[in-house]
């Protein structure tokens, strides 16, 4: 049977900053996001299955990466916990902020990686993550692909 690969997307919104960049990207500031999720598998053929016919169920998929993804990052703001950006994240902690201390620096291209990570961890054996392309506008994004890190 075909390989097929189905796609989901997610929105999300959060902010950051780039402890150290040369540009306004230093300043915290924040993103509407857009996660693309592709995955690649052959579709169920056991008849019985209530999933006959399906790589995977989109909503199978999208509990994944609201778990992993969406859940987590929505409305936090992210920083690098190795920058003096940590003093910053506890004080907007002790106001009661959603703040995620990660260990690299949070841009698209990192964070990008680290949801590849997260998500490969919770598929089923027989699916694959394929790529992911997230968007912080609607011009600027960075994308994972397997192909490229095997």
């Amino acid at each position: 049977m075909s390989k097929i690969r189905i796609t989901k997307q997610f929105s999300f919104e959060a902010g950051h900053a780039l402890y150290g960049y040369d540009g306004k990207c230093k300043n915290v500031h924040g993103h509407s996001y857009q996660l693309y999720v592709t995955v690649i598998g052959t579709p169920i053929s056991n008849t019985t299955n209530v999933k006959y016919g399906m790589v995977i169920d989109f909503g199978d998929l999208k509990k994944i990466v609201k778990e992993e993804i969406v859940d987590v990052f929505d409305h936090a703001t992210v920083f690098n916990k190795n920058t003096p950006h940590v003093e910053l994240a506890r004080e907007l902690q002790i106001r009661d902020h959603n703040v995620l201390l990660v260990d690299y620096q949070p841009t698209s291209e990192m964070m990008v990686i680290d949801f590849a990570e997260k998500i490969k961890q919770r598929l089923p054996k027989t699916i694959k993550l394929h790529s992911l392309r997230l968007s912080e506008t609607t011009s600027s994004f960075a994308e994972w692909y397997a192909s490229d890190n095997e």
